[in-house]
């Protein structure tokens, strides 16, 4: 049997591996020149910059991911854990370093806040059970029934779902600065903490239990491990094909249009945008209306500099967060308001700080996000004037003059991702993960109106992220296996 998968992300390799392994005929096309999609790579001026994903997370999805193919990630690539695992600035001589281990973080949080260490720990314990359920369970549940989040465990959690990340933080600390801290990880759900479900605390034992890490030469290294692990199973890859429509008879997907020819397939996976995908299809064949995806809350698009440097940058860690501007203000502006930010949060990546394959000798890599709203107006002037925005605060904050030393610099916005990915309204992460969008809530793996055809990635479940679209890929690719045995 063919399968033909549309696109070459992080769920739709899962997806092919899985579906090789069980013994189908696997063609991924991808419309860039490279696969990985929004975990390409760029290089310019003897510079290297993970074009997406910059942070490793959760090493243990990625670990059963390998495992499931009686492999281990150091067959393909080696782990380093950062230590400290990131730095936070709060403002002018305000920055708070998070170590590599909860012991270190608790005495830090109990040196701002007297009595925050032992509220820190229990915090962490509950976010670890919390792990627990869901990483091992319920994420690998395909979102079919609500009966899938029914279980004794979630029983004895349900007030969780229906508080929030931020009501549960701010009434255990009371520093601002211990606040952010702690509903930083949910931002990778792609919402914000307020409408969060306090359940998802769990990202808060991703981040102080299981720490953050860096794969030597980046996020893409994972990207070739899971294309190499993937062609030698079988799966075949073509790039620069774009798929240009959905060939259904009777009801069926039986093949696609890839460069204006025909491609016959028995099952079609595509782990392109859902909305997207469903657009290579006539209006009658689609399950969701453009009004139904106009209702829906999207994680934020993102402004994104790659810049290298002539020299190395004082006062950073290999990830930095700029939190000197109001968190909520530029919440706001994000879901709410969704315009342009006045004074907006940042993160910056220095990678060539940890791996000396991303910048030259005493060169810098380093990579600056800004979280934005989605569909917003994107020009090179608009661009231009966030960088020296940014620019401004990050001289000021680290204590360094920097521009004089740009060597190489290239930006990436809504425009882009909606050129390279189509990315619906330029999104950057997905659906976000609110109460309303969570598991069943979510589009659906299987179509309902067309048979033979499937989705997969961050717009179905489990939601935004690189684990989760692992994950992803193997629920969409279970699917398949179970309906059609071999």
């Amino acid at each position: 049997m063919k399968i033909a998968i549309i696109g070459s992300g992080f769920s739709s390799l899962a997806s092919s591996c899985y579906l090789a392994q069980a013994g189908f005929e696997v063609t991924v096309y991808e419309k860039n020149a490279t696969v990985g999609g929004r975990a390409r790579q760029l290089k310019g001026n003897g510079f290297t910059f993970d074009i997406g994903p910059t942070w490793y997370w959760m090493p243990d999805v990625f670990d059963k991911f390998f495992n499931d193919f009686n492999k281990k990630t150091s067959d393909y690539y080696s782990l380093e854990k950062l230590s400290p695992a990131y730095k936070v600035y709060f403002g002018e001589n305000n920055s708070i370093d998070i170590a590599d281990n909860l012991k270190e973080i608790t005495a830090t949080f109990e040196s701002i806040e007297i009595g925050s260490g032992k509220k820190l720990e229990s915090f962490i314990e509950e976010a670890k059970l919390n792990y627990e359920i869901a990483i091992k369970d319920l994420v690998y549940r395909p979102g079919d029934s609500i009966i899938e989040l029914v279980t004794l465990q979630t029983a004895k959690r349900v007030t969780q779902f229906f508080s929030t990340i931020s009501k549960t933080v701010k009434s255990k600390f009371k520093d601002y600065r211990l606040q952010q801290i702690l509903e930083f990880p949910v931002l990778f759900l792609g919402a914000k903490p307020s409408n969060t479900p306090g359940f998802y605390n769990f990202m808060n034992y991703a981040d102080f239990g299981l720490g953050t890490w860096h794969p030597k030469g980046g996020m893409f290294k994972v990207v070739e491990a899971m294309e190499t692990l993937a062609v030698e199973l079988g799966v075949k890859f073509q790039t620069n094909a774009t798929v240009e429509k959905i060939i259904v008879e009777n009801n069926k997907a039986v093949g696609l249009v890839v460069n204006g020819k025909n491609i016959k397939a028995d099952v079609v996976l595509s782990g392109a945008d859902y909305h997207f995908t469903e657009t290579l299809l006539e209006k009658n064949q689609r399950q969701y209306s453009e009004k139904y995806w106009d209702s829906k809350t999207f994680a934020p698009s993102s402004l994104l500099f790659y810049v290298g440097f002539d020299k190395k940058i004082e006062n950073v860690n290999h990830h930095t967060l700029f939190f000197d501007a109001p968190f909520e203000q530029h919440a706001k502006e994000i879901y709410d308001t969704k315009q342009w930010p006045k004074k907006p949060l940042f993160y910056a990546s220095f990678p060539s700080m940890t791996d000396h394959s991303f910048a030259m000798k005493n060169q810098e890599a380093a990579t600056f996000l800004i979280p934005l709203a989605i569909d917003l107006k994107d020009t090179p002037e608009i661009r231009e004037y966030y960088f020296n925005k940014i620019m401004n605060r990050f001289e000021i904050l680290t204590k360094q003059s920097v521009r004089k030393h740009i060597v190489f610099k290239s930006s990436y916005c809504v425009n882009d991702f909606k050129e390279d990915y189509n990315s619906y309204k330029g999104n950057a992460y997905g659906l976000a993960n609110i109460l309303t969008q969570t598991a069943f809530l979510r589009p659906k793996i299987k179509s309902k109106k067309v048979q033979n055809l499937y989705f997969t990635g961050q717009l179905t479940v489990p939601g935004p992220g690189v684990p989760p679209a692992l994950i992803s890929g193997k629920i969409a690719s279970e699917k398949i296996i179970k309906e059609y045995k071999l």
